[in-house]
């Protein structure tokens, strides 16, 4: 069937020419961005060290996964119509909805009640978490050119250390002083302030041409995703694998998937435009961020439940003995974009990074009952070192690769891959970890008398330490054992990933000027920092403001 012919669309018309930004603005607009991003990173953290009180107290082991799947799943969903939607009515405007749906969330997500309510709140924040990533990294590339933007996508990958680092502390501290619902308040300051910079500083050019959005595709996405994430959710615990439910959302996602591949090659403007597949490096990037992604969750999710079940450590201190997977990630990240900016090349870090995040995955595998804390921070050193050098790196691989036009739609769909990754790695590696206590725990556990050991099995660090000593190991066992499971699951995953960085092409990282003009520092011409010209940022010389 022939693609039916698109309405003709007149050129964007700026609905006032573009303010000139000095280098220090630029900077200002900078800190904006990465409050909303550190609003995002931070919520996919800072709940890790709470889960194990949050599902004790709110009881169900069996929706853990639920709680972090519900935020991913909305997030995922909605991050290509915010890049869609942003490139048609510009980015700044659609950024602080995003940040406004998040923050109603998040007060919502604190006043669950139970677990039904919790999961529905955050899929609200979720909705809100969509835009956060995906259109701060796309404004980014509106005003910083790609071989700068090394740079500054390194010190977005240092948000998401930093955001791992002070996550579990927080999170552990509110658990440990407060509640666990502060976990949700503290996003309320962040997010405001991240409201005002951007509203103070931060201008971009409005573009008016014709528009549609792809509703039907986005219904069918959502169609492909939701059934097959239920079928990594329900899977092997609630129903059998070969049970007709499973099986038949099975069939509908993998429908689904073909149709919607077959609709956007027809839609007028497709929520992920074809020639982004078509052209190899968005297509293996996109297919390293889902499987990086997927392996990342599974060790920031787990670990502190490893922590905390079996090591019997406080939430406040599981934050603190994650510090070495961050610390790792944040060397990395900054080191890894900043040698990128100097040198001009990209392939290597993505290649050294999944091949350390393998080796990491298979030596937290060894995690035991004994392990030390020194032997276990050494584990997580090697992934974080890995983490770090992938996911920034990747976005400025698909950025530098595609046209301007397509910078919202392709920065939106490395986020919407990343999310998919996260979502499906978290309720994958969920489902093992539930199924195999539910084998475990009935065969190592002897004498119980006062509760239920099934895969819905419920319990906090604290009821934990209340168990009788034989009980106790019998518990302790079962987690390490099914843990053992999870983060061997995760080997193969991290591995795939590694050979599709192999294939990843490298061309040039490019220095033209964005729509944004940036005013001349010292040394520095007018015309060299107008539009068109060959910098987007001035070349920093003494006296100029750095990061």
């Amino acid at each position: 069937m022939a693609r039916p012919p698109t309405q003709p669309t007149a050129p964007a018309v700026p609905e006032a020419p573009a303010a000139v930004l000095t280098h220090r603005q630029v900077l200002i607009i900078f800190s904006g961005l990465m409050l909303g991003m550190l609003l995002a990173a931070l919520d996919q953290t800072i709940v890790a060290t709470a889960l194990p009180t949050i599902v004790g107290d709110l009881h169900g082991l069996d929706h853990l996964s639920w709680v972090v799947t519900a935020y991913l799943l909305t997030t995922t969903l909605s991050t290509p119509l915010y890049g869609k939607i942003s490139d048609l009515y510009g980015r700044k405007k659609i950024f602080q909805v995003a940040i406004v749906i998040f923050l109603i969330g998040s007060a919502l997500s604190g006043l669950a009640r139970n677990m039904d309510q919790l999961i529905a709140f955050r899929a609200l924040q979720g909705l809100g978490g969509g835009g956060l990533m995906a259109l701060a990294m796309a404004i980014i590339g509106d005003i910083v050119s790609p071989r700068e933007r090394g740079r500054y996508q390194g010190y977005f990958g240092g948000v998401f250390a930093l955001a791992s680092i002070g996550g579990p502390l927080a999170g552990g501290f509110f658990v440990d002083h407060l509640t666990w619902r502060w976990i949700f308040y503290i996003n309320i300051p962040v997010g405001i302030l991240a409201l005002v910079i951007t509203s103070v500083v931060l201008r971009l050019p409005l573009p008016r041409r014709p528009h549609t959005i792809d509703y039907t595709g986005s219904a069918i996405l959502v169609g492909a995703v939701t059934s097959l994430l239920l079928v990594t959710l329900w899977g092997g615990q609630t129903y059998a694998w070969g049970s007709g439910i499973i099986l038949g959302l099975l069939l509908f996602g993998v429908v689904c998937v073909a149709v919607f591949v077959w609709w956007e090659r027809r839609a007028t403007e497709p929520i992920f435009p074809p020639h982004l597949f078509a052209n190899p490096i968005p297509a293996v990037s996109f297919v390293i961020t889902l499987l990086v992604a997927a392996g990342m969750f599974a060790a920031i999710i787990f670990i502190p439940i490893y922590l905390q079940l079996v090591d019997g450590v406080s939430p406040a201190l599981s934050g603190v003995l994650l510090l070495p997977l961050m610390a790792g990630m944040l060397v990395t990240s900054i080191g890894s974009g900043q040698l990128v900016t100097r040198i001009g090349r990209y392939k290597a870090f993505p290649v050294a990074g999944t091949a350390l995040m393998t080796l990491g995955m298979w030596l937290l595998s060894h995690l035991g009952a004994h392990t030390s804390h020194v032997t276990a921070a050494a584990y997580m050193v090697v992934f974080g070192l890995g983490m770090g050098m992938v996911m920034q790196l990747l976005v400025l691989a698909v950025q530098n690769s595609i046209a301007r036009d397509d910078l919202g739609s392709a920065t939106s769909a490395i986020s919407f891959f990343r999310n998919i990754g996260a979502a499906f790695g978290t309720a994958l590696f969920g489902t093992i970890l539930t199924v195999r206590l539910g084998h475990w725990l009935p065969l190592l556990v002897h004498g119980r008398t006062h509760f239920s050991l099934s895969s819905s099995f419920t319990i906090t660090p604290k009821a934990l330490k209340a168990l009788p000593p034989t009980v106790r190991a019998g518990v302790v066992e079962s987690f390490v054992r099914s843990l053992h499971t999870v983060f061997l699951a995760g080997v193969p995953v991290a591995g795939l990933a590694f050979v599709f960085a192999l294939l990843l092409k490298e061309i040039p990282l490019g220095d033209r000027s964005t729509s944004v003009p940036i005013a001349p520092t010292a040394g520095t011409s007018a015309a060299d920092a107008a539009p068109g010209s060959d910098s987007a940022v001035p070349v920093e010389t003494p006296g100029a403001i750095s990061v």
